[in-house]
């Protein structure tokens, strides 16, 4: 008889994934963009939603953080519906996560710090050095501490990209959702984009959800990937980059992966 060999340090746990989604539609009036939607997103990892134009990832992922309410389906948050969490249950929940996206949304009239500052401002009751000391410890884990008095305009693109992804994470979240973080990035810049997220995952433990077309950028930071589809309005591909590269049984994965265009396969 074969022996089954059981870890004693998770025999009697059970770990709740920071997102799990069931069977969920996403669209907006009666226009269906996604459905039948299946994944989980597993603690501390980096999770790429990928797909051509009009596939709904960007609409999926704004549904992922509660700005958009699925047509139908579940979003677990940390184990919690926030589909149906309503009032402060809600509110506390949306806490766990912070989003930056794809413009990077920055207050033009305000300092780097200052917009740091605002979310901490919004959702804490932290005394104003309390606040510069958080604002300031954030900015410097993305680079920009001695950036911190300049406004967005006086910034590169990939500085404005950092100080984004500073304030998402200034309440501390577990989940950081980012939208088209490489957008308008030269390569270089982008590459050291990739790293600074990678970092933040590994050393920091955050789990990322990330849409992005990039595929430099998805084979350098993806642990695993989702592959939304226009045509079958759902998730026809999933699992490490990686190896969806090389299944060429996949015709579409194995198109987008390998940069290949449809009238030349």
């Amino acid at each position: 008889m074969n022996s089954i060999e059981i870890n004693p340090t998770t025999k009697n746990t059970t770990t709740i994934n920071p997102i799990e989604v069931i069977d969920l539609t996403v669209g907006y009036g009666e226009k269906i963009l996604s459905k039948h939607l299946n994944f989980v997103v597993r603690p501390g990892e980096i999770f790429v939603i990928l797909g051509g134009s009009g596939c709904g990832k960007s609409s999926l992922l704004k549904n992922l953080f509660g700005l958009y309410q699925p047509m139908s389906g579940q979003i677990l948050i940390q184990g919690k519906d926030l589909t149906k969490a309503q009032g402060q249950d809600r509110q506390n929940l949306m806490l766990d996560f912070g989003v930056m996206y794809q413009q990077g949304a920055l207050f033009g009239s305000m300092t780097l710090l200052e917009n740091v500052k605002l979310i901490l401002q919004e959702y804490t009751v932290l005394k104003e050095d309390q606040m510069d000391l958080i604002a300031r410890c954030t900015l410097d884990l993305v680079g920009l501490l001695p950036y911190e008095s300049m406004m967005p305009s006086e910034i590169s693109g990939g500085m404005q990209k950092r100080a984004a992804i500073a304030r998402a994470m200034a309440l501390n979240p577990k989940i950081l959702f980012l939208d088209e973080p490489s957008a308008g990035l030269d390569p270089v810049t982008s590459a050291g984009l990739d790293q600074l997220i990678i970092d933040l995952a590994r050393n920091l433990q955050i789990t990322f959800v990330i849409v992005t077309h990039e595929l430099a950028s998805i084979e350098a930071i993806a642990d695993r990937v989702i592959m939304l589809d226009k045509d079958a309005q759902g998730i026809i591909a999933q699992g490490d980059p990686k190896i969806l590269k090389t299944q060429k049984e996949n015709k579409k994965a194995y198109e987008f992966f390998n940069r290949i265009s449809a009238s030349t396969s």
